[in-house]
């Protein structure tokens, strides 16, 4: 808002004038908006749907964003992934703290936390706390069944979304009232081909954002009545649009969401320590146990082998071994480049920590 006849604009003003578009429009108006204000949504994963949804949710005045994520920025992601520049790929810069860096010059309005972490059961647990909505921007289904077994045990309703060449999808959960996406696995079309063997389309990307925030506004601004209800699929290559009704779904005896729940997810997942990343040619490595690495200690000691180049960083450090690159995190959990075997990678992992 431009103040004018000299007076003086005030941070209600500027606020007003932000989001005066949004409150305008009658469905969603001033009480949906507040709402938005006093929200804390979860945003698992900074890439391509993860950054667009922060982006759009930061924007719209959502006043509490949480975004974690493993992963640092590389040029591939330039592409798609909206809040990075070319600086953050030359620096590795870690997304979390890339996404938030760049969305806190969008909005300084709003609060904004950057977590770099591998978000399993335990880590996700400890970021919910004040947590009313759960946004899926991973890459996997191993992610999303935890994420899909947590919001059940809290409550806690999430957006599931994710695209693949041409072709997107995403549905909203929530806990006690939909099916869970353990119901869904193999009586729905939640795909199957990664962004390694099919590419991906930014425009499809862009129109899951779309679909997802829409959701999220009207839970977060409590318009639960407009919620679409179905699950949303299409491929804007080939001109699809569908709209599944999955009500049916729903298992009396689902181990995740049904009479007797266990949540398996939760307890899988605390063994599981390797995975392949989407279109890497990546293996992720998680210690068995965390750790809290000196960053510094840790590439003074690999130069001093004298037999690589080691670059660094506050957030992580980065060397090569013949055909790998590996960058390590001060978690303990390192990348290893250039290879999709887990053995090969566990391999040059211990040669360099145990």
């Amino acid at each position: 808002m431009i103040p004018t006849n000299g007076q003086t604009e005030t941070a209600a003003d500027s606020r007003e004038g932000r989001y005066s578009r949004q409150v305008r429009f009658t469905p969603f108006g001033t009480e949906g908006q507040q709402g938005l204000a006093d929200a804390t949504v979860l945003i698992v994963g900074a890439g391509a749907l993860g950054t667009g949804m922060a982006e759009t949710l930061a924007r719209c005045g959502v006043g509490r964003i949480i975004i974690a994520d493993r992963d640092y920025v590389e040029w591939s992601n330039l592409q798609r992934q909206q809040l990075y520049t070319e600086e953050d790929a030359r620096q590795r810069m870690p997304k979390a703290e890339a996404a938030v860096a760049r969305l806190r010059l969008i909005n300084s309005e709003i609060r904004i936390e950057a977590h770099v972490m591998d978000v399993r059961a335990e880590e996700l647990e400890s970021l919910l706390p004040g947590v009313q909505l759960i946004m899926d921007g991973t890459d996997n289904f191993d992610t999303r069944l935890i994420i899909n077994d947590i919001a059940l045990k809290y409550g806690i309703p999430w957006i599931y979304g994710a695209c693949v060449g041409s072709y997107g999808i995403t549905y909203t959960f929530l806990p006690g009232e939909t099916p869970c996406l353990n119901c869904l696995l193999g009586a729905v079309p939640l795909g199957g081909d990664t962004c390694d063997t099919a590419g991906i389309l930014p425009q499809a990307v862009q129109l899951v954002t779309a679909n997802a925030t829409s959701e999220a506004l009207k839970l977060l601004g409590g318009r639960k009545e407009a919620l679409r209800g179905k699950l949303l699929s299409f491929d804007v290559w080939r001109n699809e649009h569908q709209e599944i009704g999955v009500m049916a779904a729903k298992k009396p005896q689902c181990p995740s969401c049904g009479s007797d729940p266990v949540y398996p997810y939760l307890t899988a997942a605390n063994t599981q320590r390797t995975d392949v990343l989407c279109g890497r040619d990546t293996v992720q490595i998680r210690p068995a146990q965390r750790q809290q690495l000196d960053l510094q200690e840790t590439a003074k000691r690999l130069a001093g082998l004298g037999t690589m180049q080691v670059d660094s960083n506050p957030y992580l450090v980065s060397f090569r071994d013949g055909p790998y690159r590996l960058v390590v995190f001060a978690d303990g959990r390192a990348l290893v480049h250039g290879t999709s075997d887990i053995a090969a990678a566990r391999s040059v992992y211990h040669r360099y920590f145990g």
